[in-house]
């Protein structure tokens, strides 16, 4: 059976996409599953990461790979023949990829922080997971703590009429400071609060594929 295929994508900047990509890759891995993580932004954050990766000290093996968007049919099928999840991070700012990734993934996941710009700059998002027919769903990120937008924020996206997880990933320092190392937060601090929230939304996404 061919691999599902998971698409992090926002065309808003900042919204912790890439960061996000590679803490559920690695959570996911972690549960037993053979997951690869594609890099298909041009900034290759996420390929940075994997090199950094190949030289630190893991468990869960991730294959990290970077490829152009309008590249990435052949590469894709080829990976998941190889694997059972493939997550994919998109780029922002760059629709034509951003259509390719989304088109060809099974469930996309757009993360959105807590602030009106930012629900509002997601619809475009939104619009092109519609277009090309993909199932999406909005992450809740970076949510600070005890933020009383954090509901307000949901009850807009509730009006958008498009799936919202369950979980929400906090502003936690953690997330980035296990990236600078190559690894997800799941392993640099598997006790911590927000290696259980991957932990929760990586088991909410799989659940989605049945």
């Amino acid at each position: 059976m061919a691999a599902h295929t998971i698409a992090l994508a926002q065309q808003k900047g900042g919204a912790g996409k890439t960061t996000l990509a590679a803490h559920l890759a690695v959570a996911l891995a972690e549960a037993g599953h053979g997951v690869a993580a594609v890099d298909t932004d041009p900034q290759g954050s996420l390929a940075g990461w994997g090199e950094v990766r190949a030289a630190a000290d893991t468990r869960a093996p991730v294959t990290v790979h970077s490829v152009a968007g309008w590249r990435l049919g052949p590469e894709l099928s080829r990976l998941q023949r190889g694997h059972d999840l493939v997550v994919i991070d998109s780029p922002p700012h760059a629709e034509t990829d951003a259509r390719a990734v989304i088109r060809a993934a099974d469930l996309m996941v757009a993360p959105v922080q807590p602030s009106p710009l930012d629900v509002r700059a997601t619809e475009p998002t939104l619009s092109l997971a519609a277009d090309a027919g993909t199932p999406a769903l909005v992450v809740l990120n970076r949510v600070p703590p005890r933020a009383r937008l954090t509901d307000a924020m949901t009850d807009a996206l509730g009006r958008l009429d498009v799936g919202l997880a369950a979980t929400r990933i906090g502003s936690r320092v953690a997330l980035a400071e296990s990236l600078a190392e190559g690894l997800g937060v799941t392993e640099s601090q598997p006790r911590g609060r927000a290696a259980g929230e991957v932990r929760a939304l990586a088991e909410e996404l799989f659940k989605r594929f049945g």
